[in-house]
């Protein structure tokens, strides 16, 4: 496993982000078609009272979502997604003013609102690929942005996937976008290799078996696997049975080297990042 001299950190805008430790992002979903969790927390009440419980459970991070990027679907309107978000993330930041919220989100117009409203981080599945204006909004707030991976679109992305060399695409398209992002201004980058969007099954087994590769970017590395298919359809069950399957890849990616997980069930990952630092200690 490769790990850096010295822990990773990010400028959250007056804040800094430091990994001394694994951290856990906990997912929000704001929508009602999401594939796990759709229509439980689309209203204010509900998401508060859900990111109040994973931050109690031990979440860093609460990663706030308006619309679904799961296959198959279109792209969004920012409209949309910043009449679902703004209430949310500004009931989070006067609640929780010590937790960090990430913005999932591909618009450059929502990124910009978000950031005025409280969120820290942008975390966008393109990478900057569909609103290139997203990174000169990220530098213009001093904010870090997550930049993911991704093949096609969502409503096209798992249409018959395919690569000539897997580990050596994914890691040229990520340092293009690194290098468009530092070119914007933005400092601080966080990497996704961006798991089920535009992979199949075999796809992102490999890319997790070689997850240190990644650290050549010298960047804190996220991993985002959490109920994903690469589980359930290995398991032959559903998203809802996939939560066993999520904890033993979890920590496989920690002693990869991952940096953040990002998770729906954020007590099992506190759990699983401190039985991963006790054997690190032994």
């Amino acid at each position: 496993m490769i790990h850096p001299l010295t822990p990773y950190s990010v400028r959250c805008k007056d804040r800094l982000l430091t990994f001394e430790r694994p951290l856990v992002m906990g997912i929000l979903n704001l929508t009602e078609d999401s594939f796990f969790d759709g229509g439980k927390y689309f209203k204010t009440n509900d998401a508060l009272k859900r990111a109040e419980q994973m931050i109690r459970e031990g979440a860093a991070i609460i990663d706030i979502g308006a619309t679904t990027t799961k296959p198959g679907t279109p792209l969004s309107h920012p409209d949309d997604e910043i009449q679902k978000l703004i209430p949310v993330i500004e009931t989070i930041r006067d609640s929780f003013p010590e937790t960090f919220i990430s913005v999932d989100t591909y618009h450059s117009t929502v990124a910009g609102v978000a950031l005025e409203s409280g969120a820290h981080i942008i975390n966008d599945i393109s990478g900057g690929k569909f609103d290139r204006e997203i990174f000169k909004i990220t530098a213009k707030h001093h904010a870090p942005i997550v930049l993911m991976h991704i093949q096609g679109t969502p409503a096209t992305m798992q249409i018959k996937p395919g690569y000539n060399n897997l580990l050596q695409e994914v890691t040229h398209q990520l340092a293009v976008q690194t290098e468009e992002a530092l070119s914007a201004g933005i400092n601080d980058i966080i990497i996704d290799l961006g798991f089920g969007f535009g992979k199949t099954v075999a796809h992102n087994f490999e890319l997790l078996s070689k997850l240190e590769a990644f650290h050549v970017f010298q960047r804190p590395l996220l991993v985002g696997i959490s109920r994903k298919s690469m589980i359930w359809k290995t398991l032959q069950s559903s998203a809802k049975e996939a939560l066993t399957g999520t904890i033993a890849l979890n920590m496989y990616a920690l002693e990869k080297g991952a940096d953040i997980l990002r998770v729906h069930d954020v007590k099992e990952a506190v759990e699983t990042i401190q039985m991963h630092l006790a054997l690190g200690r032994q």
